[in-house]
């Protein structure tokens, strides 16, 4: 890990105290849960599973606002400026990591910018492909791509997207000539993509289950390196002849940098106890994602490798932003 990781991880670890007893007192009023992307998507879908079980289990109300936007730099960075007292957190994905070497400027640090709360979930993109493409196995999509060039689409979320990079990865290692598509969250572009406007797209599991069992889009290949119970008969993109391909997207909650530790203390010890409740679980494995919460400083250690991992990821495929 370089310097420039190893200081954004120190930054990023939390020391202020507070008074005793006030841990046991939050929340004593709503919390904002700001999911920097659309409703409908994936992270909007996790966080409404999480904000109903906290707000049983914590006495007070978890309210979802979305605020989308420039690869979700504008809820980010809302929650960044806030005032460092717990009661305005957000969920942030893999394009957290990806956004500083996206775009020429950041209103934040991403890593020294927040105080970590818990890693949430993993989980795997899919392959998907309108019906109307002519391509049964990631194969034929390949050769369908490279023989007519930039005449099938993916869509993505938005510029320095998770989705966006995962396509990117896909274009870079197997020369599919595929022209990328920028929404403004992942549920336009799941729209478009079962009306036929895109031919494909890198999303989530939760779109994945919500199509692809009725016929409305195709499965080709999962992201991750092993197969996915919901989707059993769907090969990863390895098996499917791209050697080598291995991406999943996670999930984060966050606090302004500064937040006291025992009300980290507290929400940690809360998310991981309900992570680990057997409802949760199924809850979270019927949206398509798995659970795997962390400490606060595994997840700020993680967060810092991820950084730098997808760096070198956009430096290598030369993602740019369109």
């Amino acid at each position: 890990m370089n310097t420039f990781v190893k200081s954004l991880l120190l930054g990023s670890l939390f020391a202020i105290t507070v008074p005793a007893g006030f841990a046991q007192t939050y929340p004593v009023k709503p919390v904002k849960l700001i999911v920097p992307f659309a409703p409908g998507g994936f992270t909007d879908v996790v966080a409404r599973i999480l904000g109903q079980r906290l707000s049983a289990s914590m006495g007070q109300q978890f309210v979802i606002e979305n605020k989308p936007g420039a690869g979700s730099i504008i809820g980010t960075d809302f929650v960044a400026k806030a005032a460092p007292d717990g009661y305005t957190l957000v969920m942030v994905s893999t394009t957290h990591v990806i956004s500083p070497w996206i775009y020429k400027s950041m209103p934040y640090d991403p890593i020294k910018g927040f105080t970590t709360i818990s890693k949430l979930v993993d989980s795997p993109y899919v392959l998907l492909v309108n019906p109307k493409v002519p391509a049964r196995n990631v194969q034929e999509f390949i050769a369908l791509a490279k023989a007519a060039p930039d005449t099938i689409h993916y869509a993505s979320s938005g510029n320095g997207s998770a989705q966006h990079l995962m396509g990117g990865l896909f274009v870079s290692m197997t020369g599919a000539k595929l022209k990328h598509v920028p929404y403004k969250g992942s549920g336009g572009a799941a729209t478009d993509l079962v009306a036929g406007v895109v031919e494909s797209s890198f999303a989530g599991v939760p779109n994945a289950l919500a199509q692809v069992p009725q016929g409305r889009l195709k499965a080709l290949a999962v992201t991750t390196s092993k197969r996915i119970p919901q989707l059993p008969d769907v090969p990863t993109m390895q098996e499917a002849g791209v050697p080598g391909y291995d991406a999943s997207v996670w999930l984060a909650l966050l606090a302004p940098a500064g937040t006291p530790r025992e009300i980290v203390t507290r929400l940690n010890t809360e998310i991981n106890k309900l992570m680990n409740s057997p409802d949760t679980k199924k809850a979270l494995y019927d949206a398509g994602v798995e659970v795997a919460p962390s400490t606060p400083e595994a997840m700020s250690e993680y967060m810092a490798q991820e950084l730098e991992r997808w760096g070198k990821v956009v430096k290598e495929t030369g993602i740019k932003l369109e």
